[in-house]
């Protein structure tokens, strides 16, 4: 009989209520809310409705390049991470539009399969991009599940994050790798990134930037969307193959990261994804 470990989840965010309740939601029906750890970057931040008892610290916010934002922002996550790692066995950290999942095929929950598993410091898994299909897919109701209203997904070792930890490290920008450490990809676990999954979104969210970035997007589309849109969707094979693929092949510029070389391949992803709730 597997032991339950204990596993917590942290994140953080700014301006973006709708993602972070609803990384309250799933995260927090698989371990508990009061094991999610939440940072808003601003006193003027609001706490969603749904975050029962997780922990949220509101940080003043500072006008950052990009670059220094990335960096100062995972700093603190992972200075979060290794001290909750005195108490916990496993941390989970992610953007709040990014959700691992286990297959349900297996038919078991995150918390029971990441506890049955010998992690090697880090693991991963199998990054997907999901994004509206303009052609087949309508505008998202926000009453219902993501899965159950799209289902492409463009294979981006960007998103093959190493997400779940088990020792102390220190995370790349974004989580996109750990540093001094190999990536490990499961081959049940998949991180669906959400960034893209409704191209009216995309135009609100824009518009507040001024009316050039609602322009630029609307002249030349997000770059997910267009490409499950456009490109020939591919079956559940590809799954395995990328997973492979990102295992075998790196970037000359960054070894511990997965590469794909160059590669764009959509998947329609797979119906039972839907029973993850995400």
């Amino acid at each position: 009989m597997t032991t339950q470990k204990r596993i917590a989840a942290i994140t953080m965010a700014r301006n973006d209520t709708f993602f972070l309740s609803r990384w309250i939601k799933y995260y927090g029906g698989e371990i508990g809310t009061e094991n999610l750890y939440i940072y808003l970057d601003g006193t003027d931040q609001e706490i969603p409705e749904n975050a029962g008892n997780a922990h949220i610290t509101k940080l003043p916010h500072t006008d950052m390049s990009r670059s220094a934002g990335d960096k100062y922002r995972i700093n603190l996550i992972s200075n979060l991470a290794n001290k909750l790692l005195q108490e916990y066995d496993i941390i989970i950290g992610c953007d709040c539009d990014e959700f691992l999942i286990v297959d349900p095929a297996l038919g078991v929950s995150l918390s029971e399969y990441l506890s049955s598993k010998k992690i090697n410091t880090t693991l991963s898994g199998l990054g997907l991009d999901v994004g509206q299909n303009l052609i087949h897919e309508s505008e998202l109701d926000k009453t219902q599940s993501f899965l159950s209203q799209r289902r492409y997904a463009l294979l981006s070792t960007r998103y093959t994050k190493p997400v779940v930890l088990n020792r102390p490290v220190r995370w790349g920008s974004g989580f996109h790798s750990v540093h001094g450490h190999n990536f490990h990809i499961d081959p049940n676990l998949y991180l669906l990134h959400f960034g893209a999954v409704d191209m009216n979104m995309l135009i609100t969210k824009a518009a507040a930037r001024g009316p050039d970035w609602v322009n630029h997007l609307k002249r030349r589309g997000n770059g997910t969307i267009n490409d499950v849109s456009n490109r020939t969707a591919h079956g559940e094979d590809w799954l395995r193959i990328a997973r492979i693929m990102q295992r075998i092949f790196r970037p000359i510029y960054a070894w511990d990261k997965p590469g794909m070389l160059g590669l764009k391949r959509v998947v329609k992803i797979p119906q039972r994804f839907e029973k993850s709730g995400v």
